[in-house]
């Protein structure tokens, strides 16, 4: 197979894999939400950091792909307080709030929520708004990336886990560090149905040294 035909095979493979979980998804919406669904889920497969019970707080929730996969996962008894600055239609065990995490107030009202309650995991999903700018849009989400980190020290149990979408470039490796220095063990996971062409990667880290 020449050059060519190679770079043609692999854009088909690469289009038709993309179409594959975009069809999955408007076939069942209520069930999947978004293609999120599916890094959760094959995320899942590999650290296997859903039980039964868990109490969660799942930022950057909305429409609901990653609150829907982990609320199947820990069952009725469950709870997830999941935040967006977008709207999110219900979810069984899924108390969802409306604001930015990034403004103060809001912060603490979540916070607040919880009172005294400490969680299992401290995930998010949380993107800023793209500009195509490596300069620009890695410092956004590593900001966002502290402030989910931040709540690891009120909110989140010890030996918990911590999950958290970021993107590979300048300022990964210091983030990546201090996480290191946190948690016992930490992994960086590229999931399938993560588009190919983006950079985003997620981090695992689980036993939370508290």
């Amino acid at each position: 197979m020449n050059y060519k035909k190679k770079k043609k095979s692999k854009i088909w493979l690469k289009n038709n894999f993309k179409d594959f979980y975009i069809k999955k998804v408007k076939k069942n919406i209520n069930k999947y939400r978004s293609r999120s669904w599916f890094k959760l889920a094959q995320i899942e497969k590999i650290d296997k950091i859903f039980k039964k019970d868990m109490k969660i707080i799942d930022l950057g929730s909305s429409p609901g792909g990653w609150s829907s996969f982990a609320s199947f996962k820990i069952g009725n008894k469950g709870k997830i307080i999941a935040c967006d600055i977008l709207p999110m239609n219900y979810i069984p065990n899924v108390y969802f709030y409306k604001g930015n995490i990034c403004d103060p107030i809001f912060f603490n009202k979540i916070k607040t929520k919880l009172n005294k309650i400490k969680v299992h995991i401290i995930m998010s999903d949380m993107s800023p708004n793209i500009s195509g700018i490596k300069e620009i849009d890695i410092p956004r989400i590593i900001y966002l990336n502290e402030l989910t980190l931040k709540l690891c020290y009120s909110k989140l149990k010890h030996n918990g886990t911590f999950l958290v979408k970021t993107f590979q470039g300048k300022g990964l490796t210091k983030f990546y560090n201090k996480i290191n220095s946190m948690f016992e063990i930490v992994n960086i996971r590229k999931p399938n149905a993560s588009k190919s062409q983006s950079n985003e990667i997620y981090i695992v880290a689980k036993r939370y040294k508290n």
